[in-house]
């Protein structure tokens, strides 16, 4: 890893803590090492003793949303198990916020802001140069529903068709590759078996209020209208169970604790994980993690 690109990480990092003062955010830190991992049926998290090192900090903080906070970052290690390679490391750094009144649209918008301005913070503008091409991280990006993009790159309509495997395949050999990227490409509405904590979309529950951003050909943020109801997300996570159980993985106890939070009344409310690791490889135009990390894995253990 060369200093020039820790120095440039540095002021990466600076401009995002900037960024939410400047909103009146609280910065936040909630436990690298907890009891019960959401229950998602690809996340696994490592094993600490009686515990697991947390592969996101999304419940703990929507646990401080239903006591009362309203605008809330936080930006710390997380750990991921089988993750390994030029974009993943076993451990790596994970910036999530959330607000509440918003839905996934606001959490767009602040996005947007977000990444034009840590660009021009850093680099003095918002055009940058990823591996060879340019990319303008200023308005508009574009937007493409998952529908729209399967139907234009693989032939089918998730949505009409859940097939989880072929959705997968597709997304990683077909539709990724193919989103532009002269600007942030963002998919949204996603169907509603892919985003096991997000809200249904009202007038059309195949779909979840769901969206994902690229920049560069970098899968850069995942963010939901937060799900709030407490009888459906314990549905989610038994659904997840099983599904975990059937493919042989590690089965977590629910995390009580965080339901009772939905059960107390989380207000609406809209969030999102963005991978600062991703984001200074952008800025730093790196092609591999280990580029932005001090430290980081190899498979066969090289640190």
């Amino acid at each position: 890893m060369l200093l020039s690109n820790l120095e440039l990480r540095s002021r990466v990092l600076r401009a995002v803590r900037d960024f939410f003062y400047a909103r009146d955010f609280w910065e936040v830190e909630t436990p690298a090492r907890i009891p019960a991992p959401a229950l998602e049926t690809h996340i696994d998290a490592p094993p600490s003793g009686r515990a697991w090192l947390r592969a996101s900090p999304e419940l703990h903080m929507k646990r401080l949303l239903a006591d009362g906070c309203e605008r809330l970052f936080q930006i710390g290690p997380c750990f991921r198990s089988g993750e390994c390679g030029r974009r993943h490391n076993p451990e790596f750094t994970l910036l999530e916020w959330y607000r509440t009144g918003a839905c996934y649209t606001d959490i767009l918008r602040d996005t947007e802001a977000l990444l034009a301005h840590v660009a021009q913070t850093v680099t003095g503008q918002t055009s940058l140069t990823y591996c060879g091409a340019p990319v303008d991280l200023s308005r508009p990006w574009h937007c493409h529903t998952v529908r729209e993009a399967f139907l234009k790159w693989a032939g089918w309509d998730p949505v009409e068709n859940w097939d989880p495997d072929r959705f997968d395949f597709d997304m990683t050999q077909k539709v990724e590759p193919a989103l532009p990227r002269d600007r942030p490409c963002v998919l949204t509405d996603y169907p509603a078996p892919a985003a096991s904590l997000a809200r249904l979309k009202r007038h059309d529950p195949r779909v979840a209020e769901r969206w994902e951003v690229y920049a560069g050909g970098l899968e850069l943020a995942n963010a939901y209208s937060e799900l709030c109801d407490p009888a459906a997300q314990r549905a989610r996570f038994l659904e997840a169970a099983g599904e975990r159980r059937a493919l042989g993985k590690e089965v977590y106890p629910l995390d009580e604790p965080f339901l009772a939070a939905l059960e107390s009344g989380m207000p609406p409310c809209g969030g999102i994980a963005l991978g600062i690791d991703r984001l200074a490889m952008l800025v730093c135009d790196a092609a591999d993690i280990a580029d932005v990390r001090p430290f980081c894995q190899r498979p066969g253990g090289l640190w």
